[in-house]
């Protein structure tokens, strides 16, 4: 196989060429998407996780990503205590390409993942009031299936959250950063990257913006993860930036509803991030966009979120929401 750096190159050397995104029908048995997930391992008790950790760092002790990260496999032993040694195996899988693990190494990660995952608060979206029930003075029109949440979008329970993804699908390789990319393929775990590796090799050029793809969520509460390629900016956003965003929200509202088990999706706030999309414009676009889908399809999906992860978010949403008032529901 060809390493995943120079593969990835080879791709963004072809950027010119015509991009395609590959349907749904085109790599959904490949990923398995409609077959339950079925970890190799039982969560561990609270009490074994650094024995976890540390046994699947020793087994990847030869992976190249050690060689990346300047570490080698004997001073793994000298990890100072469990915290550190998680922070380690966190960016090994971080840096790491998609592609087989060492024997053992799964069920390994599988016990750990599944622990931690029990232990984040989860939030049902079910549970949640729609934006009808909170904010009665809205004028937004699909407020009676809209919800507005703020909280950390790898710990909602719902059957689709999406992803804001780049063109290459593979996740984020920087480790430790502080993006939605990372935060969701560290916490599902490295099937996610296989999966999207899966895909892009099937699709064979990089994902053009606008359009999204569809994976299984693996350790996340979430049935589904949507990835989509939004806009990236500098500066003030063009009438073509907002209509890429605006495809975005509709790429992902479309696969999702070939799905038939996905009636509630939870969405990040797509470019608004690394990709410098403001927040402003970016929420309005995506209410206005997300409202006219679910005219258009009204008793398709019983839930959408619009997740704000901080306090400027929320009150973002608001403003183009025309409300006011306190704090979102947690």
């Amino acid at each position: 196989m060809m390493p995943i750096r120079a593969e990835s190159d080879a791709l963004a050397a072809g950027e010119e060429r015509q991009l395609s995104a590959l349907p749904l029908t085109g790599y959904r048995a490949a990923v398995a998407l409609d077959e339950p997930f079925r970890p190799t391992a039982a969560p561990a008790p609270a009490d074994r996780l650094d024995v976890h950790v540390r046994t699947a760092l020793r087994l990847l002790g030869a992976d190249p990503a050690m060689d990346r990260l300047g570490l080698r496999a004997a001073s793994l032993d000298d990890l100072p205590d469990a915290t550190t040694a998680r922070r380690v195996l966190r960016v090994l899988l971080t840096v790491r390409d998609p592609g087989p693990r060492p024997e053992g190494v799964d069920e390994e990660l599988d016990a750990l993942l599944a622990a931690e995952a029990r232990r984040r608060p989860v939030t049902r979206v079910a549970r949640l009031p729609t934006i009808a029930e909170q904010f009665k003075e809205t004028p937004f029109p699909a407020a009676g299936q809209g919800v507005l949440w703020r909280g950390d979008i790898t710990t909602l329970a719902v059957d689709a959250v999406v992803n804001a993804a780049n063109s290459r699908m593979l996740g984020c390789f920087r480790p430790l950063h502080p993006c939605i990319d990372n935060a969701l393929h560290s916490a599902a775990g490295p099937r996610l990257r296989d999966d999207c590796h899966t895909i892009m090799t099937a699709q064979g050029s990089l994902e053009p913006t606008g359009t999204a793809k569809i994976t299984r969520a693996y350790h996340l509460p979430a049935g589904h993860v949507l990835h989509t390629v939004g806009p990236a900016v500098r500066g003030r956003p063009h009438a073509e930036d907002a209509r890429a965003l605006a495809a975005s929200y509709r790429a992902c509202l479309d696969l999702a509803a070939e799905v038939e088990t996905i009636r509630t999706v939870a969405f990040c706030a797509i470019s608004t991030g690394v990709f410098g999309y403001p927040k402003a414009e970016a929420a309005s676009i995506a209410l206005t966009t997300v409202a006219d889908w679910l005219t258009t399809h009204p008793t398709r999906f019983d839930r959408v979120v619009f997740t704000a992860y901080e306090e400027d978010d929320e009150r973002t949403y608001r403003h183009a929401l025309g409300v006011s008032g306190g704090p979102v529901r947690r």
